[in-house]
């Protein structure tokens, strides 16, 4: 990441819906992959992962690889006060992802790392 995140830039990746909700069940998990993003969000591969491609591409995520799955986590190198941010907006605000995680956590073959959500 070479420039820290402003937050024009912030509010500009989260202007987006789906964006905010991926953002924040991220936050909210640790970590999901884009198979997870796309049972929770019940939006196709091509959509989630075009999303995704912002979100990493403004610094708010960054991605891992293992074995078949690439996890999404908040980027190690954002600002305190951005996370602090969204972990106060995830806090705040369950029952606006409270389908989203339901979804979530009633997906079958979910990865095995993330198997114990709830």
């Amino acid at each position: 990441m070479g420039e820290l995140i402003n937050p024009t830039a912030l509010f500009k990746c989260l202007a987006d819906d789906t964006r905010t909700r991926m953002t924040l069940l991220i936050a909210r998990e640790g970590e999901l992959c884009v198979c997870e993003l796309t049972a929770a969000l019940a939006q196709s591969q091509p959509k989630i992962s075009r999303h995704l491609a912002v979100l990493r591409a403004a610094g708010v995520l960054a991605d891992r690889r293992q074995g078949q799955w690439v996890y999404y986590r908040l980027h190690p190198e954002l600002p305190a006060w951005a996370t602090e941010l969204l972990k106060g907006v995830v806090e705040a605000n369950q029952a606006w992802l409270e389908n989203q995680a339901r979804r979530l956590c009633e997906m079958d073959g979910r990865p095995v790392k993330q198997a114990l959500c709830c």
